[in-house]
């Protein structure tokens, strides 16, 4: 079986991508063949990761020109003995296939994306409860998975065209807050997200839908902001 030939991104934005020969190896994974090279080729590639198994979203890259998780992506799969590693797209570059996520936690952050929990709303034993059939609270299970990796970020087109954009991660929590109704930042939150790089900006494209690898819709999130925050200035609300 031929050895895999793997181009990995190196050095900074004005960095280039440098070839490599990889052992094949059973189950193996994209992370897997990072992982190798670093220890065996090269010990300055700079990556991050963390658990491994697909909980942490920390070792997201763009694979063969698609943003997924490593840890999770088996080389078997991909076809062919070539493979192209790179960081995150639509993010600073830290080195190497380490992209800076400040900007992508700082969009999370300006929809207002802590809970803020509404006065009155607590029982006796201190929890509100919300009931699982209720169609808010539905509406809130479609989207409550995201765990922040990234992957719908860098595959966002409009992301790429308008760095100010929100995203789909940030839009996502943003209607899933929307939905709960122990939160207090409602009318906040709708106003957040109803300006020039909110969630009308987003061109449905649905490649953050096509790639979340926890399965999760954007877009039809952002479409929920779309009709809230219209029958929100209708009601003179925002």
């Amino acid at each position: 079986m031929p050895d895999l030939t793997v181009r990995v991104w190196r050095g900074g934005a004005d960095g280039a991508l440098v070839s490599y020969s990889v052992p094949r190896q059973a189950s193996q994974t994209v992370l897997d063949v990072v992982t190798w090279i670093q220890r065996h080729l090269d010990p300055t590639l700079s990556y991050r990761f963390s658990c491994r198994v697909g909980m942490c979203g920390s070792c997201a890259m763009t694979v063969n020109g698609a943003p997924r998780w490593t840890c999770r992506t088996h080389v078997s799969r991909l076809g062919g003995d070539e493979i192209t590693i790179e960081p995150l797209r639509n993010l600073p570059l830290v080195k190497d296939l380490v992209a800076d996520m400040a900007p992508f936690f700082d969009k999370w952050a300006e929809v207002g994306g802590p809970f803020v929990a509404k006065e009155g709303v607590a029982t006796d034993n201190g929890f509100a409860r919300v009931e699982p059939a209720s169609r808010d609270r539905q509406a809130v299970d479609a989207g409550i998975e995201c765990i922040g990796c990234g992957v719908c970020y860098s595959a966002c087109d409009t992301v790429a065209w308008n760095p100010k954009y929100l995203g789909p991660a940030a839009l996502n929590r943003a209607w899933t807050l929307v939905n709960d109704r122990r939160d207090g930042a409602r009318t906040e939150r709708l106003t957040a997200v109803s300006g020039d790089a909110g969630c009308h900006a987003c061109h449905t494209h649905t490649s953050c839908a096509e790639l979340c690898p926890k399965g999760l819709s954007p877009t039809l999130s952002i479409a929920g902001l779309k009709r809230a925050t219209a029958l929100a200035t209708v009601r003179g609300e925002i």
